[in-house]
């Protein structure tokens, strides 16, 4: 089938929330909103609020939601995605610092990602470190691509003094990494290294898939808010695994059997759980409990996968 919808202005955008239940009060400033918001991002947080009764058209809105209550949902979920990405991105820098340094010791290597025997798969090495010409081509992987795509001057300074490596050290490229292939290193990384271990036991874990599961998924929730997308009540495609035992305070067990894996609560716990070991000063448990406490009306706890007594988890208190 065609798409053969026609574009539309603001004003019959206002007319069309209007027709489909939206209490819009002031049209002139609704139709500002739209302009500088957009009808199709704007809609996305109507759609859980859709008339859905037996029989009922489902383009239809609940009676008793308005424009203004849509706006401040948006708003809420704008400050919530500025505090989570700023808690991830201070993840971020430890978890680069950790495993450049940690592996560079270890291994007494500048170069260590460049050694074949430290992965687990053959394929994701290639996946990763690849720099060859093919046909007068070249063909690069994760990594090269990156450091090519940098505009640091330390990339710059190291490429005019050396020939070799073609790789610059791991501190220097991992530094221009993005967390998502920054999450596909460690992956693909032998779980068994005595410095992926380390890296674990520095943040109070045993388990290095547990660790990978978790770079994993706040590498797609990082993604998530760098795009500006809704997290507020969004299922995240990757379900988080929770550690069985940690040497700083987490979820119980039986705490962690009331939680969806891939939904906003799991993941806040995991940033929790690492800020207190990677930034124990950190704003970020006051912040956003002030958020949550001033949460406008559409906001349901629920639907964000917090269980029904949160508060008295360990974790969060």
């Amino acid at each position: 089938m065609r798409y053969e919808k026609k574009p539309i202005d603001t004003s019959e955008q206002v007319k069309k929330l209007c027709d489909r239940g939206l209490n819009i009060g002031d049209e002139k400033l609704a139709s500002q909103y739209l302009y500088n918001i957009s009808y199709y991002r704007l809609r996305a947080y109507t759609y859980p609020f859709q008339n859905n009764g037996e029989g009922a058209n489902h383009e239809f809105l609940r009676k008793d939601i308005s424009f203004q209550d849509v706006i401040d949902l948006y708003c809420f979920d704008r400050r919530l995605r500025s505090l989570i990405f700023n808690a991830i991105e201070k993840i971020e820098v430890a978890l680069r610092t950790r495993i450049a340094l940690t592996y560079s010791v270890d291994e007494n290597d500048a170069f260590w990602f460049l050694n074949h025997e430290l992965y687990f798969q053959h394929d994701k090495f290639i996946a990763l470190t690849r720099n060859e010409i093919i046909d007068d081509k070249p063909v690069v992987g994760d990594l090269m691509k990156e450091v090519k795509r940098s505009n640091e001057e330390f990339i710059a300074h190291y490429y005019q003094k050396y020939s070799e490596p073609a790789f610059p050290p791991a501190w220097m490229t991992l530094e221009v990494v993005s967390m998502g292939t920054l999450s596909k290193l460690f992956f693909a990384l032998d779980k068994n290294n005595p410095s992926s271990k380390t890296i674990c036991r520095d943040l109070g874990l045993y388990n290095v898939d547990i660790l990978k599961n978790w770079m994993h998924g706040l590498s797609s929730l990082r993604n998530t808010c760098a795009h500006h997308s809704r997290v507020w009540n969004r299922r995240f495609t990757i379900g988080l695994k929770f550690p069985y035992r940690t040497n700083y305070p987490f979820l119980s067990k039986q705490e962690t059997a009331t939680i969806r894996d891939n939904k906003l609560f799991a993941y806040l716990s995991v940033i929790l759980y690492l800020q207190q070991i990677i930034s124990p000063d950190s704003s970020f448990r006051k912040s956003l409990l002030s958020l949550l406490d001033k949460s406008p009306k559409l906001v349901v706890l629920k639907d964000m996968g917090f269980p029904e007594k949160w508060r008295e988890y360990s974790l969060w208190k």
